[in-house]
């Protein structure tokens, strides 16, 4: 069965397959998470935690409330759920031991939130990030994505930003811009608008803030909408992708050569070493310029718009 025992804990099936495509089995996460975990804790403390888990033989599947199982030294934080109507018993990524004992129970990626808990009870502290996420083009190169990358980096040193990027860990990249404390939760969700049609308009042919898929005419996607109480994948989080990969950070300098596929449990410990390149990368937190939030309260909320079309769409099909 392959068990062992580190930090207080049991394991088990270590060397049971992880997951159909892996190429890595349930010890060697149990190992990465071992390894990176400690470079992981500060980007999950404080942030309700949701996982990714994949049993065998199941599809893979989120879990945002802690099973009855759960251990009572294991941080957490009881949220109200709007959308479900109940309270949720949220993780806390406090420590090295919280994530072994994820591990154990086959949690693969980790995504937490951009507030803190404390600021999810009435959005009073407002994020610490905004996120852009890339989204390339099926079949395209990852050339179209550092393309695409980089005009979110020309529209944020226009305004005066700096962000940071990392890989998702699938195609696509995360770029993170840390923010000031106290920025309105909307005025947020809305400056994150304006960056990506800003970054849309200096090359239009390339990039696309069009939400409907079909909409997007063959062009890279800059997706705006992860704002308010929306997850994202936390840097060095592994992935339930072909091959264990991995979400790491990279420079800009070394955005335009990397592949993406390189990043897995098995080879970001030794490309880390004692590093937290994600620290090294991040710039501190920026105010938001008054322009670019006024822009982006112009701009429609990307998911009630898409909505709206769609009913308008099937309203015309039904005509037709």
């Amino acid at each position: 069965m392959g068990e062992d025992a580190r930090a207080g804990l049991k394991f088990s099936s270590l060397d049971a397959p992880l997951f159909d495509g892996a190429e890595a089995t349930k010890g060697e996460l149990i190992d990465y998470l071992e390894a990176v975990g400690e470079r992981m804790v500060p980007y999950l403390r404080e942030r309700p935690l949701s996982v990714v888990r994949v049993r065998p033989g199941q599809e893979p599947f989120m879990q945002k409330n802690l099973p009855k199982y759960t251990p009572d030294w294991l941080p957490r934080v009881t949220l109200w759920a709007g959308s479900s109507k109940r309270e949720i018993s949220y993780a806390l990524g406090e420590d090295l031991r919280t994530l072994l004992w994820f591990g154990n129970q086959r949690a693969v990626e980790y995504h937490v939130t951009l507030l803190l808990a404390e600021n999810l009870v009435d959005y009073s502290g407002g994020p610490t990030y905004l996120v852009l996420d890339i989204d390339p083009v099926p079949g395209e190169p990852f050339g179209q994505v550092v393309a695409a990358a980089e005009l979110i980096r020309r529209a944020l040193e226009n305004d005066g930003l700096s962000g940071a990027v990392k890989t998702s860990g699938s195609k696509g990249v995360h770029i993170f811009v840390p923010v000031a404390s106290g920025v309105d939760i909307e005025d947020a969700a809305a400056a994150t608008r304006a960056i990506a049609a800003r970054a849309e308009r200096l090359d239009p042919h390339l990039a696309t803030t069009a939400f409907i898929r079909e909409d997007r005419g063959g062009k890279v996607f800059l997706d705006s909408t992860r704002a308010g109480g929306a997850t994202v994948v936390s840097v060095y989080s592994p992935r339930i992708r072909p091959g264990a990969t991995v979400s790491f950070p990279v420079s800009w300098a070394e955005l335009p050569g990397i592949d993406p596929h390189d990043f897995t449990i098995r080879t970001v410990p030794n490309l880390l070493g004692d590093r937290d390149p994600w620290g090294e990368y991040l710039p501190e937190p920026q105010s938001l310029p008054a322009d670019l939030i006024a822009e982006g309260h112009t701009i429609p909320v990307a998911r009630v718009q898409a909505m709206h079309e769609g009913k308008r769409r099937a309203q015309a099909r039904r005509k037709d």
